[in-house]
């Protein structure tokens, strides 16, 4: 799940102030749940471009706008539409703004109205935790499934920091150290002795951007 927030109103007005008529696009699945980008936020916004003189000439919410297929097919039953716009404004995440864009048959410009803040996790509740830095180089393995790249505010491989006192964050107070969560989660699971070993220092080459899968057909 990608955590977008959508972009402040004026912010927004901003960017589109070269342009008349605007066509929005939505996420059905990200954008939609934390309610930065689903019909409701559209439609709000809408009526506050509306109000500011814009023309909003029509709005699709793909069901995943990072998907090729989807973007396309949205756009095509829109075309029509389209061919009027100057301009299309995207409440998804940066993922979904680029899809479009390359996507976009009638190369119109494409906006961004939301920023994208972190890839989360969704508890019984509905609340969002971060718990991956996507660093290419996964040690929930030897880490009791909870990932110190993440969750310790330094990203020690090897054990807390000096600076955790009575099992809190120092840079934190009110955060758990990740490696007492660890300790605790690798003591249940009688793994202690993976604490014995030392990891070498992340290889960042393989979090080097831009990144890419080709999979083979």
């Amino acid at each position: 799940m990608i955590i977008t927030e959508q972009k402040p109103i004026a912010q927004i007005i901003d960017s589109l102030k070269d342009y008349a008529s605007v066509f929005l696009v939505g996420c059905g699945e990200c954008a939609t749940t934390c309610k930065s980008g689903g019909e409701k936020e559209l439609l709000a916004l809408k009526a506050h471009l509306e109000k500011e003189g814009k023309t909003v000439l029509g709005m699709c919410i793909p069901s995943a706008p990072c998907v090729a297929s989807q973007v396309k097919a949205e756009l095509a039953k829109n075309i029509k539409v389209l061919r009027q716009a100057d301009a299309v404004l995207v409440l998804a995440c940066g993922l979904g703004a680029q899809s479009v864009k390359d996507n976009n048959r009638l190369s119109l410009p494409v906006l961004p109205g939301c920023n994208s803040l972190f890839g989360a996790v969704i508890d019984a509740q509905g609340n969002f935790y971060e718990k991956c830095s996507f660093c290419a180089e996964c040690v929930l393995d030897i880490t009791g499934g909870i990932c110190p790249i993440t969750l310790c505010a330094k990203g020690l491989l090897n054990g807390p920091c000096g600076g955790m006192n009575q099992g809190k964050c120092e840079v934190d107070k009110d955060k758990d150290c990740a490696w007492v969560l660890i300790y605790k989660e690798l003591e249940k699971k009688n793994k202690l002795t993976d604490l014995k070993k030392i990891h070498p220092v992340k290889d960042h080459k393989k979090a080097l951007r831009p990144r890419k899968l080709i999979l083979s057909a």
